[in-house]
């Protein structure tokens, strides 16, 4: 397992949810953690806060330049940030289809590349991104959700390949309902039985730490019973 002391972790929408979840797990553990936050005034924990908002052109570059010029390295990213507009794919106004890709797509992407030459710089960089298991199979009439979800499992293993003879290591993890903000909406799952954030986050620690030599590709967590996908 790798050793936390001294690793720098960027987690992306660290305000609350999943997100924030794993930034105090992460920096429990030792990690220094720089915080991408739409508002970073609003910070309150021992973070290095830096202002970052998905849908804004140039975000991530200055997000990465920010940690590179507090910390000087960046080892680990955690894209945790996203949007759950409805889309449905008969509906003829593409708003929110565009809103998806831009903000659960290009943005994770962006910051990608953004981190990337740091992140092989490491040796042993590490990219957890927040897929869903609606990238895996579609149960609702969000069709625009599912399909970013379904990209960003394919752009985690284009990372995957292109990142390996570097170290970098990239994991698409796909949670199915997560008691946060995103699933108040929801009535078929009652929330006491849903997944929570600090189940999630603990998972994602496991993935960060674990050696070259063992990376998972894709992880699926549900907290109910599916047939096997």
């Amino acid at each position: 397992m790798l050793e936390p002391a001294g690793r720098v972790a960027m987690v992306s929408g660290a305000s609350r949810g999943i997100g924030r979840a794993v930034a105090e797990r992460l920096c429990r553990a030792g990690y220094r953690i720089s915080a991408g936050l739409r508002d970073p005034r609003s910070a309150d924990a021992p973070w290095h806060p830096c202002r970052y908002d998905a849908g804004e052109p140039g975000a991530a570059e200055a997000w990465a330049a920010a940690t590179l010029k507090e910390f000087g390295q960046i080892d680990v990213l955690v894209n945790a940030a996203g949007i759950n507009p409805m889309a449905r794919f008969l509906d003829p106004d593409e708003t929110a289809f565009d809103a998806l890709i831009a903000v659960n797509v290009k943005a994770p992407m962006r910051v990608i590349r953004a981190a990337w030459p740091h992140l092989v710089a490491s040796g042993s960089g590490r990219i957890v991104t927040l897929a869903s298991l609606s990238g895996k199979r579609v149960r609702n009439d969000n069709a625009g959700y599912a399909m970013a979800k379904a990209a960003l499992v394919s752009l985690t293993q284009a990372v995957r390949r292109e990142g390996w003879d570097h170290g970098i290591r990239a994991t698409a993890f796909c949670p199915g309902f997560v008691e946060t903000d995103m699933t108040a909406h929801v009535t078929k799952q009652p929330r006491e039985l849903m997944s929570r954030p600090e189940d999630v986050a603990a998972v994602i620690e496991t993935l960060v730490r674990l050696p070259n030599t063992a990376s998972v590709a894709e992880l699926l967590l549900n907290c109910r019973h599916e047939d096997m996908l």
